[in-house]
């Protein structure tokens, strides 16, 4: 059913897996839409119990595939447009992983960087290999973060926490996001994918409606403007995509040199 991820069943259990390895499993278009179809699929499915949504190769996954860019749609005034994809596409994700009423383990097995960030953010535990990091490295092409990165954030490290990351655009690694609470555990990458499977296991084999009214309750007190913050960051979003600074940083990147951003 699926060209760039993975979706494998076991027993109760689900796993969606990001799967463009070549290019540290980046978003493109066609990753975004069928990773909506699997989350969806397991959300719908009484018979899954747990979910896992994980990485393969050496990432969890880079974010957003800069490559991809040029063929997205343009607004009416030119500029790429970003807005759709976010409301079309990567909202949906996020808050169908945060309200499916089942436990969704995070399985961060390399970077997790911008988009990257937040999905596994949307998750209910995240486990993370010693080797991986965080990122969110929209400041570095002239962005701001999207897909609810800062809320996600804010929730479980802290405002501070929150605009560091966003306003320095630098790795997080495992050992801080152990210490700061965005992450709930950290294994040694010989163990991890063991580790996985356990908690994985034991969700699937355990009482799936306590686990559910769980989240409703963590939902209401903690993400209840989750839906207007989103509908925020796509528009800012939007208003960053048409800036000289947003053209010069993808410029940049894809010609492998530091950008030369000018404030506009």
């Amino acid at each position: 059913m699926y060209e760039t991820l993975e979706l494998e069943r076991r027993g109760a259990a689900a796993t969606i897996r990001l799967n463009r390895p070549e290019a540290l499993n980046a978003w493109n278009d066609q990753l975004g839409h069928e990773l909506l179809g699997a989350v969806r699929s397991v959300a719908e499915d009484d018979a899954v119990r747990a979910v896992c949504v994980t990485g393969s190769g050496r990432a969890f996954t880079s974010g957003a595939d800069l490559r991809d860019m040029a063929a997205r749609p343009l607004t009416p005034e030119g500029h790429i447009d970003v807005h759709t994809t976010l409301t079309t596409v990567y909202h949906p994700i996020l808050t169908t992983l945060r309200r499916m009423p089942k436990p969704v383990i995070a399985a961060i097995n390399g970077p997790a960087v911008g988009i990257g960030c937040s999905l596994a953010l949307a998750c209910d535990l995240l486990l993370c290999a010693e080797s991986a990091y965080m990122l969110l490295a929209f400041v570095n092409i002239g962005l701001v973060p999207d897909g609810g990165a800062l809320a996600l954030v804010s929730t479980r490290a802290g405002a501070s926490r929150a605009a560091a990351m966003a306003l320095l655009g630098e790795r997080v690694p495992a050992p801080e996001l152990l210490r700061t609470g965005l992450v709930d555990e950290v294994v040694p990458d010989a163990e991890f994918d063991d580790r996985v499977r356990a908690r994985l296991d034991a969700f699937a084999a355990g009482p799936t409606r306590s686990y559910a009214g769980s989240k409703r309750q963590l939902d209401t007190w903690l993400y209840a403007g989750l839906d207007e913050q989103l509908a925020l960051e796509a528009r800012i979003q939007q208003e960053m995509a048409a800036s000289a600074d947003f053209r010069e940083g993808v410029t940049a990147f894809l010609e492998k040199r530091a950008p030369k951003f000018t404030g506009r």
